[in-house]
Formats: structure tokens, sequence, C-alpha cells
């Protein structure tokens, strides 16, 4: 065991309100692809023809959007949380968790037992869908079943509104609350753990540089290098599962 390892085991060890961030990265390695790596959804599609400004002008926008769309959800719906999700599980069951801020979409910390009320989505969730013009909300499954039944493009039972997958689309404004509150929680931390993410989108990209200004400790875990290594208190390089798992083996 290195000791970087050990020194963010110590920072876990000493800190009591850590906020973990989380990217594509710590999903891959259930087998979800992010959409911007070879073989990712953006290479059979453009990102163009998604945005949400296309999806509330044309039909034809939005049949096409549910055809990607139930692709995705058909190669995510039966993964699985991997050692990362568990990992960041037993932080909140030893009581070192104050929230989980995540650009993923997958559910997969709800999966692996975090308390719903502590994951903050801010690219919202595939596995709710909502009516755009009455807020209605519907279980993805169950629209799913509509499209496998050969309809194209689902609308609302209530009003007839278009429904949408609850995932923010190119285009469509970041959710409100969810964004205040994850900057608030990020300026409040003693700890900031990035794990799966190349920290290049924003606004969640500011999220450390919040945390860092506000004297938390910022340790970075991801495959390759971020534009904020050179903020990072500790930077680790490998496998999410792989580092998590020794890291929380050390702190229990």
């Amino acid at each position: 065991m290195d000791n970087s390892t050990k020194s963010v085991a110590d920072i876990i060890i000493e800190s009591n309100k850590i906020v973990v961030f989380t990217g594509a990265g710590i999903s891959t390695e259930s087998g979800i692809s992010d959409f911007r790596s070879p073989g990712g959804i953006w290479e059979k599609y453009n990102p163009e023809d998604f945005t949400f400004q296309r999806f509330t002008a044309s039909e034809l926008a939005r049949e096409k959007y549910w055809e990607m769309s139930t692709e995705f959800y058909n190669s995510m719906k039966d993964v699985q949380p991997n050692p990362a999700h568990n990992a960041v599980f037993q932080l909140e069951n030893i009581d070192k968790l104050d929230c989980i801020i995540t650009q993923n979409v997958d559910g997969l910390h709800q999966a692996a037992g975090n308390s719903p009320e502590k994951i903050i989505e801010l690219h919202g969730t595939t596995l709710t869908v909502s009516c755009l013009k009455c807020k209605k909300s519907y279980s993805r499954d169950d629209i799913q079943g509509r499209i496998s039944k050969g309809v194209k493009v689902p609308y609302c039972d209530d009003c007839n509104g278009p429904l949408k997958p609850d995932t923010i689309s190119f285009g469509q404004a970041m959710p409100e609350q969810e964004t205040a509150e994850a900057y608030r929680r990020s300026g409040n931390c003693d700890a900031f753990i990035v794990i799966g993410s190349s920290l290049l989108v924003e606004p969640a990209a500011s999220m450390p540089r919040v945390a860092k200004q506000n004297r938390a400790k910022l340790i970075i875990i991801n495959r390759d290098p971020t534009y904020h290594d050179n903020m990072a208190d500790i930077t680790l390089s490998g496998s999410a599962g792989r580092i998590m798992t020794e890291i929380i083996n050390m702190v229990k």
C-alpha cells in the first residue's frame, strides 16, 4: 500500500463532512460506457441532434431522441454497482459522508445503498420520466414498456404533453436547487473526493475549486490526469474500485 493511499485514509479518518464527487469513470467499471469515450454512444449519434431545443420543437427530433435514449437505457438498466460504489456507501456507513454530488444518471449510488437524500444528481436520472407540460412523473420501465409495443414518442396520460427522461439534455437548464445545494455542500466540507471525473464540464468542474478555497482537502482519483490535479492535495491514478477498496479497508 503506497503512502498516497494511506494519506487519503488518514484524511478520511480526520474528516467529519466528506463530499464525494463522481463522474462517468466510476460507472465504466460497472460496464456503462462513457458517452464520449471510444465505443460510447456519441460515436453512433451526433450530440447536436439531441439538444433540448430540438426535442421541444419537433416530433421527428423526439422520435430520434427516444431511439437513442432507449438504446442507452437498455445498455445500462441491468448493471450493478462496483467496488467503488460500495466503498462510497461505506463512507456513509461509518458516518463520514456529507453527500455525493454526481454527474451520472445511472442510479448506481442508490443501488449500492446510499441514502437518496445524500445524493445530488446534477444531470438528472435516467430512471424516471416526466411530462414537460404538467410535470407528471412516470417510471422509466413503464414508458419503455410502451416503446417496446411500438410507441415511438410517448405522451402524458393526463395532458398529452411530451414525455422526456429526467436527464439534463444539451441546452437544458441545470436543476437550480440541486446545483445550489451542491455548491453549498462543496463550500462546507472538510474533504472533497473526486472519483472518475475529468472535471471538464461546468458548472460541476468548479466545485472542487469551491471546496479548496474553503480549506477542504482535495483528493482526485481518476485514470487520466485532470485540469485540477495541480490544486489537489493528493492524486491517485488507476482503477477507482481498487483504489477506493484499499482506502476503505485501511480506514476500517
